[in-house]
């Protein structure tokens, strides 16, 4: 029934990595079922049959989609069944998008769609992996043009030492998290979460990542000499080389013009008369110019910026190419919030807002890995007003995850334990103005408002981009790259990092990959731009965290009781826990392991709150002496509380060492007496002597 049905099987990194072709999805231009170790990976590639029409960009799409049944998981949503992308499906999407986008034509306007299902997830083997070499495949074996393939690698770090696709357990314990993709000569892309892992050890593990692609790339060229097909023709896009070259030649200069300042108000309010120019002087020859005009003029920008930067090593703004752009901090800029700083680079401003909550406001995850939940949450906002545009609001796209994700990757290696610090923490970046580099302005910003919140974090963290142009065997780097340098320039190497290690990388590329010695520049001049941010900017606007949280913030406890006693602290059907709340208006979270935590605005009412529970819990010693109050007196004996909310009874022959004819005569209610604990009754009472503690 399969008469093109074909199995390729190699191992990669001591697991079986087993690639299926003609079985499944036959009506795709390409694809496979690849299956690394038992994660099972459906990868589609398809492209429309016509371009379509009036764009100057490849419309591609690239989907990851999680089925819970991988996991053996029903969905949790009220529908049980998946729904939008959860956050990690949106940010592998990403991943796989960015290495293989740059490899497609640059005149290709034919729609493509890239889908990678999960079917099947082994918890040693990541599907991330798995789904990036299957898309390659799937593309490469198809008949659409593309410049592949590539092959993706996860190294992890234990122990110092660099592991190539590390299993669950040596995930745990990975101070790592590294995403290498490459083609059979250079690094395409590079996705990096650290804990303050150094250049030197981030370089090897990059290669390493390198060298296990390359091994790879081989298994999947014979795959692709066996079942590739011929790659189908379109229509090229491209604009019309003559019309460029006249259109340049009338307007180098006036463009040249244009760009040379500082301020994007500037260059774009020059470039309008120049943009009509074009159309009064061309039009007639060239009738679609119009239409025409915005990649007409990126790419008329484009080649001016880069013979700037390549021939005179000229930027845009005046800078040298080591030089950061001006900068500015401040923590502390709104009232009432938990926590705020605002970060300033340039003509880049981003305002940080933290917010402390109790444990149980941590986000719950519904996924396929073994993650169920998250106690900090990073998000990251671009409004329309950020770049000077009308534009109304909308819900966060991909970017906006994929922002404020990097960010969040940034901070968590610094941030303190649960058991230092026990609060939920989200941090909101708001971008209230954008000339490139947001998400390190992001970064930057954060770590001011987390010091600001009263956040004990372990350092100060601060991130900044490395931009690269190339033209042959020639190449160059620049710090800190504005809109326009990343816009036309031929990368965005993004770090953050503290002063002892990086903490994360993010690389956007635009052309077919990096060599080792790009890679290592960009890693040396993002640390001694990060170290002079931390040094000369952050730690001046807040040198340390705040000694302890706002005033507005809650208030929170720790506190660790036997598992047996949760029952006790709960009470039928939770009403002990309900009437502590209620007497104390603290918020009480109980974990599964006995640990307790107690939040409330006011600090007093989280030690009341506590203290009721160390009286449930406690458990007198026998023998012990205690002192307590009396709460009530009866004809046979007088109750005392000797603990919070432990109670007990004197009897009355117990009350003194001589005969005791009423217990009124030793004692009233609120008198304080020292007591001897003898133990609990067949009925569960505890018994106390006052006669024992005369008689010692």
């Amino acid at each position: 029934m399969f008469e093109n049905y074909r199995v390729f099987e190699t191992e990669y990194a001591g697991r079986p990595l087993k690639v299926e072709v003609g079985k499944v999805a036959g009506l795709a231009n390409g694809s496979c079922l690849i299956s690394y170790g038992e994660t099972t990976v459906l990868a589609c590639a398809t492209a429309s049959e016509k371009p379509r029409d009036g764009i100057d960009f490849l419309p591609l799409s690239v989907d990851f989609e999680e089925r819970l049944y991988a996991a053996g998981k029903i969905p949790g949503a009220f529908l049980r069944r998946e729904g939008r992308p959860s956050e990690k499906a949106i940010l592998t999407a990403r991943v796989i998008d960015r290495p293989i986008r740059p490899l497609f034509p640059k005149d290709l306007r034919n729609d493509v769609v890239l889908s990678m299902t999960v079917m099947s997830v082994d918890p040693d083997c990541s599907p991330e992996i798995t789904a990036m070499i299957g898309a390659s495949i799937a593309l490469s074996i198809s008949d659409i043009p593309w410049n592949g393939p590539i092959s993706g690698a996860f190294i992890g770090m234990v122990d110092g030492v660099p592991v190539v696709n590390p299993t669950a357990a040596q995930r745990a314990v990975s101070t790592l998290e590294l995403t290498v993709a490459s083609s059979a000569k250079k690094v395409v892309m590079i996705e990096a979460g650290a804990k303050e892992v150094s250049d030197a050890n981030m370089f090897t593990a990059i290669m390493l990542g390198h060298e296990e692609n390359c091994r790879l790339l081989h298994f999947i060229d014979n795959i692709i000499a066996e079942v590739g097909k011929p790659k189908f023709d379109y229509p090229s896009c491209e604009l019309d080389h003559d019309m460029f070259d006249k259109v340049f030649d009338f307007c180098e200069h006036d463009v040249m013009f244009a760009l040379d300042t500082p301020d994007k108000n500037v260059r774009d309010e020059r470039m309008v008369p120049i943009k009509d120019a074009i159309v009064e002087k061309f039009s007639e020859e060239y009738p679609t110019i119009a239409d025409q005009m915005e990649e007409l003029v990126y790419k008329i920008q484009k080649k001016i910026v880069r013979r700037w930067l390549l021939e005179d090593g000229k930027r845009v703004d005046g800078r040298r190419l080591d030089e950061i752009r001006p900068l500015a901090a401040e923590a502390g800029v709104l009232p009432r919030v938990h926590g705020s700083g605002l970060f300033t680079r340039g003509q880049t401003q981003v305002m940080s807002i933290c917010t402390l909550g109790s444990i149980d406001e941590a986000q719950e995850l519904d996924g396929i890995d073994e993650q169920t939940s998250k106690r900090y949450m990073h998000h990251y906002n671009m409004p329309g007003y950020s770049t000077g545009e009308a534009k109304a609001a909308r819900s966060p796209g991909r970017r906006e995850i994929g922002h404020g994700a990097l960010a969040e990757r940034s901070l968590i290696p610094v941030l303190p334990s649960i058991d230092e610090f026990p609060y939920a923490i989200r941090v909101v970046s708001e971008v209230v103005s954008s000339n490139g580099s947001t998400s390190q302005g992001s970064v930057c910003g954060s770590t001011l408002a987390l010091m600001d919140a009263g956040v004990p974090i372990k350092a100060p963290v601060a991130g900044i981009s490395c931009g690269l142009i190339t033209e042959g065997d020639r190449w160059m780097t620049m710090i800190d790259i504005q809109g326009l340098e990343d816009f036309y320039g031929d990368m965005d190497f993004k770090v953050a990092g503290t002063h002892k290690g990086i903490t994360s990388i993010q690389m956007d590329l635009k052309i077919d990959g990096l060599t080792p010695e790009i890679i290592k520049e960009a890693l040396a001049v993002t640390h001694k731009g990060r170290d002079y941010i931390i040094d000369e900017i952050l730690l001046k606007a807040i040198p340390e965290p705040r000694a302890d949280v706002s005033p507005y913030a809650p208030k929170m406890l720790t506190m660790h009781i036997n598992v047996d006693k949760i029952r006790e602290v709960i009470g039928t059907g939770g009403k002990v826990v309900q009437k502590i709340v209620a007497d104390t208006g603290a918020k009480i979270d109980i974990e599964e392991d006995g640990t307790i935590y107690i939040s409330a605005v006011n600090r007093d009412a989280a030690y009341e709150a506590q203290k009721i529970i160390e009286g449930i819990v406690f458990e007198p010693e026998v023998g012990a002496i205690y002192t307590g109050r009396v709460t009530r007196i009866i004809p046979i004996g007088a109750f005392v509380e000797f603990a919070p909310g432990k109670e007990g009874m004197v009897h009355i022959k117990d009350l003194e060492n001589k005969r005791t004819e009423k217990v009124e005569d030793v004692c009233q209610v609120g008198d304080m007496m020292t007591v001897k604990f003898l133990g609990t009754d067949d009925r569960g009472r505890l018994n106390l002597s006052r006669k024992a503690c005369l008689e010692e």
